[in-house]
């Protein structure tokens, strides 16, 4: 029931409410009125007092007086009373002879409660129509999409690998007479922002057949069997269309692996999924159904799902490389007033971006041009929306920073550059700036990684001594006891990087080659001993860094001293210093 509605029904309920207070009151009135014997009554008949009687079959009857005073006495029930009165002289009424006051109110009380009772009935049934269609999907499809392979930039493997089912959709007979069936499913997985949604648009665009689109949470409901049926439903609709595209974005939302060992709360989940894959396995091979769906966590996925002949295809999609970076910024600066932008550079910049966050880029940068009224968009608008969308937007009111914070952060962040300066020369450091970010940085470095497929253990040790390198500078210029809490994302991060070393990646002494994940599916793995790992790989990185700050203790001086003059350094002039 809304708002309206609930406003609409206080109103019934207030007048139920007056008129019962106002029937109440005039019960208790009527039942103060003066009483008299039937002697009385008969007295006064006869000494003409009597104006009218109210005859009713009830044990009480109304006598009105000719002075206008009024009081009940006994009814004898007698047939022959109207008679006698009428022979008197007296007014016979054969009613109650309440007044207009005395029925009102009863009768308003009657029609509120049917009032009430109308309105109840009407949003109880709109609460049963609603439960009894919650299982009807609000899904459209999207007839000749827009989108092509055209717009979707880098990513050649990836659209390879679904171009065969584009060219299924067109001209089924010719894989038909080849004794070939069209893949049931496919299954986009890969890094957020990687371009899942537009790839499996593009696929129904190429093919011109209807797309529809859902999330894997649009069928989780607390009802049980709604998700199931809102699967049958969405497949209902698209066999209708003959040949169609569905796409579920976030599968895992119904299609995580199932506990045979839980009950109760996974059970709208499990038939849901349960649901998914009777509706794929029941496809003929010539519905022309193609399944689409997207996961950033394909490990989490149910086997039953990933099997041939349910999702036959599992297709990566990867964060673009420079080549594909290029010709992502050129697919989103077309029609855009560009002025001095050198794309391949800016390709380079932009490691481990992806489509979203170079498309994100570029908007930015199109807004500050815009909003300083510039004739095109240039690389400076694209360096100070590069540094927006890593580090968020600069704080423009300074004043309230100490002078001792601001040294703080400039040694901290200088800490950082240097390491990385001495320690990973292949990734450029583009940028230290002590100028606070909206992100809740007082500070940042920015550093351009290398592209690398893979990266070895030597890498990522040095990678950890970048992170604690801020850590180290604070503890070498203000002392040990000084250090603030402004390493603490450097930290987590370097926990992240030597805890995945030592139980994922096989570069640990006490797992050595083995899996965490996997040892904890059979039996339980020592804490105690991997923490102890970790924790000495991170000090042994930690005094390494340390000794290479004091031996590097005049440039970290003379960097920092420029760094607090000008807030911001860029790549040249720190590169120059450090040299």
């Amino acid at each position: 029931m809304n708002k309206h509605k609930k406003k609409y029904i206080l109103i019934p309920i207030i007048t139920a409410i007056i008129s019962l207070v106002i029937t109440i009151a005039i019960s208790i009135n009527k039942d103060s009125k003066l009483e008299k014997t039937y002697s009385d009554f008969s007295k006064d008949i006869a000494s003409d007092k009597v104006d009218t009687v109210y005859l009713t079959n009830s044990a009480k009857i109304k006598i009105l007086l000719k002075d206008g005073s009024e009081y009940k006495t006994d009814n004898p029930r007698s047939s022959s009373l109207k008679e006698t009165l009428l022979i008197s002289g007296v007014k016979v009424v054969e009613n109650a002879g309440n007044s207009a006051m005395e029925i009102l109110p009863p009768v308003v009380l009657g029609l509120s409660m049917v009032g009430i009772l109308v309105l109840f009935a009407r949003a109880n049934g709109a609460a049963y129509k609603k439960y009894s269609s919650v299982d009807a999907i609000d899904v459209n499809s999207t007839e000749n999409a827009k989108y092509s392979f055209k717009n979707v930039a880098g990513n050649e493997e990836a659209k390879e690998s679904v171009n065969d089912v584009v060219d299924f959709l067109k001209n089924p007979q010719k894989y038909a007479s080849y004794g070939a069936r069209m893949p049931k499913g496919i299954i986009l997985y890969g890094e957020p922002g990687t371009g899942k949604t537009l790839l499996a648009k593009a696929v129904a665009g190429e093919a011109s057949v209807p797309f529809y689109a859902m999330s894997g949470s649009d069928f989780v409901q607390v009802y049980v069997g709604v998700g199931a049926s809102r699967i049958r439903s969405l497949f209902k609709k698209a066999k209708a269309q003959g040949k169609a595209v569905i796409f579920i974005d976030e599968i895992d939302a119904i299609g995580k692996k199932r506990d045979a060992n839980k009950a109760g709360g996974s059970d709208e989940r499990d038939q849901t999924l349960n649901a998914l894959l009777t509706e794929m396995s029941g496809f003929n091979d010539n519905d022309g159904i193609v399944v689409i769906a997207a996961t950033n966590r394909l490990d989490m996925l149910d086997s039953a799902l990933l099997r041939p002949g349910r999702f036959d295809r599992h297709i990566e999609v990867t964060l673009p490389d420079v080549a594909a970076r290029e010709k992502i910024l050129n697919l989103h600066l077309q029609g855009k007033p560009i002025g001095d932008i050198n794309v391949k550079e800016w390709a380079q910049k932009t490691s481990y971006f992806s489509g979203a966050k170079l498309e994100s880029l570029v908007n930015e940068a199109a807004i500050l041009a815009c909003k300083e009224d510039s004739k095109y968009i240039n690389d400076s608008h694209m360096d100070k929306a590069f540094s927006i969308v890593v580090a968020g937007h600069e704080k423009m009111d300074r004043q309230a920073i100490k002078e001792k914070d601001r040294r703080i952060t400039a040694y901290h962040e200088v800490g950082h550059a240097l390491v990385s300066l001495c320690m990973l020369p292949e990734d450029k450091v583009s940028k230290v700036t002590i100028i606070p970010s909206t992100k809740g940085a007082g500070g940042y470095t920015l550093s351009i990684p290398a592209d690398h497929m893979f990266h070895n253990m030597e890498y990522l040790k040095r990678r950890i001594m970048v992170l604690l390198a801020g850590r180290v500078a604070e503890e070498i210029i203000f002392g040990k006891d000084y250090v603030t809490t402004g390493a603490y994302n450097d930290i987590k991060q370097a926990t992240n990087i030597v805890t995945k070393m030592v139980t994922e990646y096989g570069m640990g002494r006490t797992l050595g080659l083995l899996s965490l994940d996997e040892i904890n599916n059979s039996f339980s793995a020592n804490p105690n001993q991997i923490l102890d790992e970790c924790k000495t790989l991170v000090d042994n990185l930690y005094e390494e860094t340390k000794q290479l700050l004091l031996k590097e203790s005049d440039k970290l001086e003379t960097i920092t001293q420029v760094l607090l003059e000008k807030e911001t350094l860029l790549s040249e002039e720190l590169y120059a210093l450090a040299n």
